[in-house]
């Protein structure tokens, strides 16, 4: 359970609803700002023109208005908003039937193309449709014409014509050349479209991607925008260039972080980011209505969990959307550092255990519902030491920030140690384990927490490869979770919170256990499932999270972009295009649903939706990641002497000597 000045949220009843409208108001940061321990007044001056186009619209509910979730942007809206002249040189030619018709290319919906200012050549696109025997065939062809040869080309060109017509003929499609010079696949192609369709507009301006576009089910919360899996889609748009869509998203969710300081349990707690918003229309009179950001902090979710990861992503996004556009001034705006100052001082603050590590409950991360993941769960741990390093970087350091950055320091010391040291499990550590002895009392105690060795399931102790080992799901006293949990594995990767050789060896295991954890659809997000009695008590019982589907071991696609990552850093990308192989021949063909089920992901999960915009989202960036794998390096963290150096203990007042971490400093640093 948490502790009651910690993460928590009990919605017993309903919580005040912050509602914010896009008309202009000049006083909104005056009136709506929590006082900071610096003067912000003074630093007003100092910012880049900071315009705040939204107003407060008090806590009532919306209850009978006209409700619009999002409105998609035309592509002549979208190629503004990207600065890409819509300019094309030829009309597409349509082939159905035969019979070759002219249409022009916005009757088409070709996508627009920014032209190289370097390029010599002029491409053209003809656009085409051939009829098979599965149906109409979508094809694009691009004609290059070099300017010094067009009068050439017109002249005597029959040859060429003859030539395209025959690849036509055949089916077969040359290559598209994106803005960066670079090939576009079909599939490519088809997931843009598919993330531009999902854009959410408010006030006339993109703030973020719906959920999922699968208009055969009903919307749920599927047609919000979720910080969580904004983020693929946030990554795909800055390595494409398209940085205001991520900026407003940034700045319209730090709108809606909770400002109130509670002293119950019915209200988020003060600096907690929504798990999602929803953009709804409200009726001020009789001819007038506005747009409105609906934010649900976890009142209107399954359990009536609070998002603890929404915060941290934002943190890594932020980071993120510096190192990628190299604009750094949105990170020293006064909001957005009262922002992450608000979402640290949330997450150190102190609760009733004396674990570094963030204590959470079930439901409140990517594994949204009872999964037994309560406690200490290693992707919140990961997630939480990201953030940390991220804030470390864009803090401003003055009076004010100096104690919230020693804090920082401090609890990325003893995290590391604490993840890496009793967290990390290969071969050496299970015999150790086989042989603990129970009941020790000593400050010398080898087994600190109590684990009995009947913990260790039969199926690990030949799971795991002799070069190979993980980070454990959780840790408690008298309680380890065994199971493998993919993206708490994979972000200790992206952010040096294991070492070094334990990297590897994750990689090892990932590589030697390719069946069970990639098998026909990356990746499985946790392994194994839970079955039988053990399904029946953890989960209660839950439809949705049966044995080997959905957060119970089902395979997550959204995945990918974090294996790219980390396979990128280890320097391992044969095995990132493998995974990307597998994905690319597979989810354009199913729909690009949300998750797959079956012990080897053979079969599209049972409740998944399809169109899931993470999924697509996560393939586009784990592409462009491959394409340019530097950037991928941009998004990690090496690791950090000064992190590995510094020891929460010798600040302590206790007077006591011995401390455990000098005795694992040589695991530590390999």
């Amino acid at each position: 359970m948490i502790g009651t000045n910690l993460i928590s949220i009990c919605s017993m009843k309903p919580s005040p609803r912050m509602l914010i409208s896009c008309k202009n108001s000049s006083s909104f940061l005056a009136r709506c700002h929590p006082t900071t321990p610096r003067a912000m007044s003074n630093n007003l001056s100092s910012t880049n023109n900071i315009h705040y186009p939204l107003r407060m619209l008090g806590f009532a509910r919306i209850m009978n208005g006209n409700h619009r979730a999002f409105r998609l942007p035309s592509s002549r809206y979208f190629s503004h908003l990207t600065s890409r002249p819509q300019i094309f040189r030829s009309p597409a030619a349509t082939r159905i039937n035969g019979d070759v018709t002219t249409a022009t290319v916005n009757e088409l919906g070709l996508k627009p193309r920014k032209s190289s200012v370097n390029d010599k050549k002029n491409l053209e696109i003809e656009k085409v449709y051939i009829k098979t025997d599965n149906g109409i065939d979508e094809k694009q062809l691009v004609v290059e014409k070099s300017a010094d040869k067009e009068s050439e080309l017109e002249a005597g060109g029959e040859e060429d014509n003859a030539r395209s017509e025959n690849k036509v003929s055949e089916g077969v499609a040359a290559p598209i050349i994106n803005n960066n010079g670079e090939e576009e696949t079909d599939v490519e192609r088809e997931a843009w479209k598919l993330l531009q369709e999902a854009l959410v507009t408010y006030c006339d301006t993109p703030v973020g991607t719906v959920a999922a576009n699968d208009s055969s089910e009903e919307s749920l919360n599927y047609d919000q925008v979720f910080i969580r899996d904004f983020i693929p889609s946030a990554l795909a748009f800055l390595l494409k260039g398209e940085n205001e869509i991520v900026k407003n998203f940034l700045l319209h969710t730090l709108q809606l972080q909770s400002w109130e300081k509670t002293v119950d349990c019915y209200s988020p707690g003060q600096g907690l980011m929504p798990a999602s918003f929803k953009v709804k229309t409200m009726q001020v009179d009789e001819e007038k209505v506005e747009e409105v950001l609906d934010p649900d902090f976890g009142e209107s979710a399954i359990g009536r969990v609070a998002p603890v990861d929404s915060g941290l992503w934002w943190i890594i996004l932020l980071r993120a959307y510096g190192k990628l556009t190299g604009d750094y001034s949105l990170q020293e705006r006064v909001d957005v550092q009262t922002g992450l100052e608000m979402i640290l001082n949330l997450c150190l603050t102190d609760g009733f255990d004396m674990f570094p590590s963030l204590l959470v409950t079930d439901g409140s991360c990517m594994i949204d519902r009872r999964m037994g993941i309560h406690g200490h769960p290693l992707e919140i741990q990961a997630l939480f030491y990201s953030a940390l390093r991220s804030a470390r970087e864009m803090v401003k350091v003055d009076d004010g920030s100096k104690n919230l950055v020693r804090e920082i320091n401090n609890r990325l010391s003893a995290l590391s140690f604490h993840i890496r040291e009793y967290y990390w499990l290969d071969m050496k550590k299970m015999n150790e384990i086989y042989r603990y002895k129970t009941e020790e009392y000593s400050l010398d105690a080898t087994n600190k927490f109590n684990i009995y060795p009947e913990q260790i399931p039969l199926w690990l102790m030949d799971w795991v490869p002799q070069e190979g080992g993980y980070l454990i799901g959780n840790l408690q006293p008298a309680h380890m979770d065994f199971r493998f949990f993919m993206l708490g594995n994979l972000w200790s990767f992206v952010s040096s919170l294991g070492t070094p050789k334990q990297n590897k060896s994750i990689l090892n295991l990932i590589e030697a256990k390719w069946d069970d954890l990639v098998g026909h659809m990356p990746l499985k997000i946790c392994y194994p499932a839970l079955e039988s009695e053990e399904w029946r008590i953890i989960t209660g019982s839950d439809p949705k999270n049966t044995p080997w589907s959905y957060h119970n071991g089902g395979s997550w696609p959204t995945l990918l972009w974090q294996f790219t990552l980390a396979c990128i850093k280890m320097g391992r990308t044969e095995l990132a295009e493998d995974a990307v192989a597998l994905a690319e021949k597979r989810l354009p063909v199913d729909s690009w649903p949300e998750y797959y089920d079956t012990r080897t992901g053979k079969f599209i999960g049972k409740q998944a939706r399809l169109y899931q915009t993470w999924t697509l989202a996560g393939f586009l960036a784990s592409k462009m990641f491959l394409k340019n794998p530097e950037t991928a390096a941009m998004l990690c963290w090496e690791e950090d002497l000064e992190i590995l150096e510094t020891c929460a203990c010798a600040l302590s007042k206790s007077g006591r000597a011995k401390c455990s971490r000098d005795a694992a400093k040589s695991q530590i640093l390999v």
